[in-house]
């Protein structure tokens, strides 16, 4: 299975290679996307329809480990706002929006804090959110709290784990594209319609496939990553935030969310009841965000010291 085209490489300054692939309208309005955890810049099978009707360049990136991307030994979340700062200068541009799913809702944040003069927008989806004394709530799915228990105690099976699954995505996609179907019963209701889908199975092996095709060992690092301090503070974000989050999300939790969100000082929430964590895969929802990113990127969005923003609670679609 391969990519709609090759990658992308920019070296950086420090000579790191950061990989990338672009989707939708090449002059549109640029948008980073920043994959979950694990992930990469593989998002679509072929090309996204709604990004390209709405005039929307998608800039994929892989963090430093996954995919094509070289490694950097203790990063922060704080250095992956530097790799886009400079990733944005070589591709000249002067502002860009910013999606960060899951995981990647973390690297969002931390983009908001501390490179707001260069963003339009930045929503969060599904996002991560800062676990209390480095363990991640009760309220997560027991699945996601053994992979964050193994990745800090024992990371050498969770290596097993991810060595044996890379094995079986690259020896024999047919059987991990119908595990993928098959073996869902651990999610949401409203997820597990998603990877019942035609095309579903096989665009996560071309998502996973491409996290893993170097090396598996930030699959490890990343969760013990997320799990510790942030090393800056939410609500010292003043950048406004777009929060989107399904009320029924059990990997990354909607009570969890619900509290960052209060301490973010200029945010927009919008919850949707029913839903879990899946929201990209829902064309209704993804559409969505595409739409408020270019209202946002038209309006130039500088205001970044306003007052609370509303709570938008979305019907379920």
């Amino acid at each position: 299975m391969k990519m709609k085209e090759k990658e992308i490489v920019h070296h950086l300054k420090d000579g790191r290679r950061l990989a990338y692939l672009e989707y939708g309208e090449p002059d549109g309005i640029p948008v980073m996307l920043f994959h979950g955890t694990p992930g990469s810049k593989a998002w679509f099978l072929e090309d996204d329809d709604t990004a390209i009707s709405l005039g929307l360049r998608l800039i994929a990136t892989d963090r430093p480990g996954f995919g094509g991307s070289d490694p950097k030994p203790n990063r922060t979340l704080l250095d992956w706002a530097d790799d886009i700062a400079e990733l944005a200068t070589h591709l000249n541009l002067q502002r860009f929006a910013i999606i960060g799913v899951s995981g990647g809702g973390a690297y969002a944040a931390a983009c908001a804090y501390k490179i707001p003069s260069k963003l339009t927008h930045v929503s969060i989806v599904a996002g991560a959110t800062p676990f209390l004394n480095g363990q991640p709530p009760k309220s997560m799915m027991k699945a996601n709290r053994r992979a964050f228990f193994m990745a800090k105690r024992v990371p050498w099976i969770l290596r097993m784990s991810y060595k044996a699954q890379k094995k079986m995505m690259e020896k024999q996609p047919e059987k991990f594209i119908k595990l993928i179907k098959d073996g869902n019963s651990h999610l949401a209701k409203w997820d597990q319609q998603f990877t019942q889908e035609d095309g579903y199975g096989e665009e996560f092996l071309l998502h996973m496939g491409e996290a893993f095709k170097h090396r598996i060992d930030e699959g490890v690092h990343e969760p013990r990553l997320l799990s510790m301090p942030w090393r800056f503070s939410p609500s010292d974000i003043h950048f406004p935030l777009h929060i989107w989050h399904g009320e029924e999300d059990r990997m990354s939790p909607y009570s969890e969310m619900v509290k960052l969100a209060a301490t973010i000082p200029n945010c927009q929430t919008h919850f949707i009841p029913q839903a879990g964590h899946f929201l990209i895969a829902d064309l209704q929802i993804w559409e969505a965000i595409l739409k408020t990113i270019k209202a946002d990127s038209r309006s130039g969005m500088t205001d970044v010291d306003g007052g609370k923003r509303s709570r938008e609670v979305l019907e379920p679609l």
